[in-house]
């Protein structure tokens, strides 16, 4: 196995609290999200460069080894999430369109600190209407939010569930959801597969005064049944080790739920078409949980209580994985940081991961 540090500094960062990580071990660099900035890092944790000037939020990111560039979910909204963005850069109170984009950095060009996302040409994006037209919705029994959509956060590439291990990559961008545990439409997971080489033909700079439409519809949309959660899938990472994808949450509230942080869907499965629990008789494409997990007899539920996940997560491809520990520097500074730490996957107990120590 590839000789890789025990440990990745992330560095310290006012724009937030940091929200994802991705690795290029190949050219040796780290990628950190901080909410409004991304930060580029060597694998020693040198910092390298960072981009600022984002008023959105920037969520779980992904490397693509196959174009080099790094892709994230970026959203605009007005909710207390999308306030509490504005209220920590400044612009408390200014309203925006809610719209949804995934975010794509050529990481290439991150050579000094403090690029701007708008004016120095490392970031477009692409817009997804059906993430709008679910958040702005409303469900099947008229409560605000189609499916409890609060928007998208997780991101990852990998081939298509059931296709094999081998078969073209496409980028999963996973929902967001509320935590209401007065409605039950909120209790599936959903993946939506995009075609990332289609995003060439309408990726463009964005200007968060205007944001632009100029995006795609998902190929495929997929349920996951996991109970609540809160707020949904915060990463979402696919393991070509196993072919598993690791799904990463704040756990839910609902009491007849077991309320895990990590959930894992068996890659190797195709999604079957039927009704689906809680959605008034609507039927999608369901898939299917991996057998690892601790399984939650009165639901069916499978998962994990690992600590770690919902602010990072990176599979290497071999069994290993980065995971974000994130945290606060002491007062009256108190700025965001992440350190990436090296563990194994075990599928074992509660956890499932042990950590790498030599």
């Amino acid at each position: 196995m590839q000789q890789l540090p025990l440990m990745i500094d992330g560095g310290k960062s006012s724009g937030g609290h940091v929200q994802g990580i991705a690795i290029d071990t190949q050219k040796g660099f780290a990628y950190f999200s901080f909410t409004t900035e991304l930060v580029k890092t060597d694998l020693l944790g040198n910092r390298i460069g960072s981009v600022k000037g984002l008023v959105g939020h920037l969520g779980c990111i992904d490397f693509n080894k196959e174009d080099g560039k790094v892709y994230g979910s970026l959203e605009f909204k007005n909710d207390v999430i999308g306030q509490g963005v504005f209220k920590n850069i400044g612009l408390e109170g200014v309203p925006v369109e809610n719209a949804f984009y995934i975010s794509i950095f050529d990481v290439d060009k991150i050579d000094r600190f403090d690029m701007d996302a708008e004016k120095d040409g490392v970031m477009t994006a692409v817009y997804l209407p059906q993430i709008a037209a679910y958040y702005e919705g409303e469900s099947h029994d008229g409560k605000p939010h189609r499916y409890g959509c609060s928007g998208i956060d997780g991101t990852s590439f990998g081939p298509y569930f059931g296709e094999g291990k081998d078969a073209p990559t496409m980028l999963m961008v996973a929902c967001g959801n509320y935590g209401d545990v007065t409605r039950e439409d909120n209790d599936h997971q959903m993946l939506l597969c995009y075609d990332w080489r289609k995003f060439g033909a309408v990726a463009k700079p964005l200007s968060q005064s205007a944001p632009h439409h100029s995006g795609l519809d998902p190929d495929k949309i997929c349920f996951f049944f996991t109970g609540n959660t809160t707020w949904g899938v915060q990463n979402l990472c696919y393991d070509p080790y196993t072919g598993y994808w690791f799904v990463c949450v704040y756990k839910g509230q609902k009491p007849q739920y077991p309320n895990y942080t990590t959930y894992v869907i068996d890659g190797s499965a195709a999604p079957v078409y039927t009704t689906l629990k809680g959605l008034g008789g609507e039927q999608g494409l369901l898939l299917s949980a991996a057998p690892d997990g601790v399984l939650h007899e009165e639901s069916g539920v499978r998962g994990f209580r690992f600590k770690w996940g919902s602010t990072g997560i990176h599979s290497l491809g071999d069994g290993r994985f980065y995971f974000s520990h994130s945290g606060r520097t002491p007062e009256p500074e108190k700025l965001h940081t992440s350190v990436a730490h090296l563990y194994r996957y075990t599928g074992e107990g509660e956890d499932g991961f042990l950590p790498v120590t030599d």
